[in-house]
């Protein structure tokens, strides 16, 4: 049976890689090592130097440092790293850095690394650090081999038998977290929810409860769940973890709206993982959240810059989602978006013009942006003399031509690219299942609503001028549709509203519009001027106590 198992390195074949930018940390981690019998030690100062020694060199440990150097930081290089498969889970990876901020340490806690090392650093810190990390590998290393081979029952049994060896004591708590994460890989969700109980008795740790509510979610044991995860969001250690535990389960549930709040607060806490605001993404398009859109695009396209996720495609993401914006407000909001947009338009296409494919995404932004100027005619020729439809547009590309097209009334063409969308999604992943949900929304809305909320925004302004109430409420309902967090909107509905109501009692739609333009007034920051004109606008509606409720 041991012939199953690679003997762990000694310490003088242990390939170590320091990548600092300070040549102090250097020599002290050098010179602490090759005292505990460390041989092979390299040494990177930046991001492309480390690289070319993983060509040439597998390492068993890299000592990184977070602030590593201007074209990459930290946190990209360890991503790059483990994408080019030059570090694995058999490396022994710690993080070095100044900084201790919670966002900070939430985005290396993401990363899992072995250890995290504050410095300043000492030299007898870290050989009884690099002693510790060794001999985990060293005396746990059947149970590793069995976990990166995937044999997770075989890890379980040889966790179980290390458990009753007293020669490892100081291990055993790793052991035990080991047996956690084996049970829920074997998705033995009831075994592991009576194992995590068990431990929760002698242990308050962090993945001791993160591990717990885990079991407790995936046999929807909800109520259960939601009582410790209530618990665990006022613990600073398990905080961050459990918003994006409650977001998966929220996601599975296709509870989209609760699964988007929970996405921010984890955003807000870990803002760097990209793969998370691309869910934000997707989750506040779900959620007709404009605002939430942009600013989730925005930092992907900032914490993307120099890594492995960068793209012009993050840029002209931004720029597609401010044109949403700019097609959703009006006046001065809508101007300087335009402005805006004028400017990121000319940085992509001087940068990338010679390339035929982002010539045909940035003509569907200029079509789109010539529409909101009421250029309708002019945006249509752009399209039909220019649009190379022989070039592949992937799902994005197709989503912002479908935009297009329904904003200049081409029915047809809309609905076409909307019935190809969903060949283009892949897998079943939890973003799959959100886009695919939100293309589902976006086929009824684009069947059903022929104007953009600009349009519908400003054909119940000439309405509501010409005492048209009626038609300026649908108007406004079919806006709230396409923009349900737009606030101008509700303000609007509301006003028009209490005209209504003036000639006869609301009916139950009505009513309800009104609830919902008042939750929605209610639950954000308004100035001192808002919040009388909505008091005012609820108290004519005779529903003061829907403010006095929310207050």
């Amino acid at each position: 049976m041991m012939d199953k198992f690679p003997l762990p390195k000694s310490i003088d074949e242990i390939k170590v890689l320091v990548v600092d930018n300070q040549a102090l940390i250097h020599d002290l981690a050098k010179s602490a090592l090759m005292e505990l019998g460390v041989r092979q030690v390299s040494s990177a100062q930046n991001a492309f130097h480390a690289l070319r020694l993983c060509e040439r060199f597998q390492f068993d440990v890299v000592l990184l440092a977070f602030n590593v150097s201007n074209d990459k930081d930290g946190f990209h290089l360890f991503e790059e790293l483990k994408h080019n498969n030059y570090i694995s889970d058999k490396t022994t990876v710690v993080f070095l850095s100044a900084e201790t901020s919670a966002s900070l340490v939430n985005c290396i806690i993401e990363l899992q690394p072995d250890d995290f090392w504050v410095k300043p650093l000492d030299k007898k810190r870290i050989q009884k650090r690099f002693e510790y990390l060794i001999n985990v590998r060293r005396k746990l290393h059947k149970v590793m081999h069995c976990m990166d081979s995937g044999d997770f029952s075989a890890a379980i049994y040889h966790a179980e038998r290390g458990l009753t060896d007293n020669s490892v004591t100081e291990y055993h708590p790793r052991l035990k977290r080991m047996i956690g994460e084996c049970l829920l890989q074997l998705r033995e969700y009831g075994s592991a929810e009576r194992y995590f109980t068990n431990l929760k008795n002698d242990f308050d740790h962090a993945w001791v409860n993160i591990g717990l509510a885990r079991s407790l979610f995936k046999q929807d044991k909800v109520l259960e769940a939601e009582l410790l995860a209530e618990d665990l969001l006022q613990r600073p250690d398990t905080r961050f973890l459990t918003y994006d535990l409650l977001a998966q389960y929220y996601i599975s549930k296709e509870q989209f709206d609760i699964a988007y709040e929970q996405v921010k607060a984890a955003s807000k806490l870990a803002p760097r993982n990209i793969e998370r605001n691309k869910k934000l993404w997707d989750l506040a398009r779900l959620n007709r959240d404009k605002y939430g859109q942009l600013e989730a695009v925005q930092n992907m396209a900032r914490f993307a810059k120099n890594s492995i996720h960068d793209s012009p495609e993050l840029s002209l993401n931004v720029v597609r989602t401010m044109v949403d914006l700019a097609a959703s407000v009006t006046g001065a909001e809508s101007e300087k978006l335009q402005r805006k947009i004028h400017k990121e338009i000319l940085a992509v296409d001087t940068s990338e013009s010679s390339e035929p494919s982002l010539n045909n995404k940035l003509l569907v932004i200029k079509a789109r942006v010539e529409s909101i100027k009421n250029n309708k005619k002019s945006a249509e020729k752009m399209l039909k003399d220019n649009l190379n439809k022989e070039i592949t547009m992937n799902l994005e590309d197709n989503l912002d031509l479908m935009k297009a097209y329904h904003e200049l009334g081409m029915k047809e063409e809309c609905m076409a690219i909307l019935d190809s969308l969903r060949s283009q999604l892949e897998g079943d992943t939890l973003v799959t299942q959100v886009v695919d949900e939100y293309l589902k929304r976006e086929e009824i809305e684009r069947r059903e609503i022929k104007f953009t909320t600009k349009e519908l925004k400003e054909m119940a302004a000439v309405n509501y001028r010409e005492n048209r109430i009626l038609p300026a409420f649908n108007n406004l309902c079919h806006a709230m549709t396409l923009s349900p967090q737009d606030k101008s909107i509700a303000f609007s509905l509301l006003k028009v509203l209490v005209q209504l109501n003036k000639k006869e009692p609301l009916d139950d739609v009505q009513f309800s519009m009104a609830r919902t333009a008042a939750d929605l007034l209610n639950k954000d920051t308004l100035v001192a001027g808002q919040q009388q004109k909505r008091d005012e606008y609820l108290y004519a509606l005779g529903m003061a106590e829907v403010q006095a409720d929310a207050g």
